[in-house]
């Protein structure tokens, strides 16, 4: 499980949804979306990771497990985080745990808004 407070996600703005040939969509400019669960502070993607050492430091390295998109979400995108519930959490890090009863309990209900971005600096051991 990784958590996060929400998660990004880029995608075409409402006026250009429809149908646009590869060439057109490469033109069409992305917005970007912070989305997260309905009421919730805190967003748990599900999802595997381990620690690697990078320059010195142990850098954790994850990949986040997705599902079909819902609403409002699959209008910007056909997929997206399989997100759990706090009532999951103990059964998804258990080796026993049964991830597709899991899966079935998945947070549906997203809100989501035109993110901003704020210039924050690089830590230390990602600049060059």
């Amino acid at each position: 499980m990784i958590p996060a407070s929400w998660y990004y996600e880029w995608g075409l703005p409402p006026s250009e949804v429809g149908y646009h040939n590869a060439n057109e969509q490469r033109n069409i400019k992305k917005e970007k979306y912070a989305i997260q669960p309905e009421g919730a502070e805190i967003t748990y993607l599900a999802g595997l990771y381990r620690f690697e050492e990078h320059r010195g430091v142990r850098i954790p390295m994850f990949a986040v497990i997705t599902r079909e998109a819902v609403e409002p979400v699959s209008s910007i995108h056909d997929r997206m985080p399989l997100i759990l519930g706090k009532d999951s959490l103990r059964e998804w890090v258990r080796p026993d745990g049964d991830p597709g009863r899991i899966a079935k309990k998945a947070l549906t209900k997203m809100v989501m808004e035109k993110a901003k971005d704020y210039p924050e600096p690089k830590p230390w051991f990602m600049q060059i």
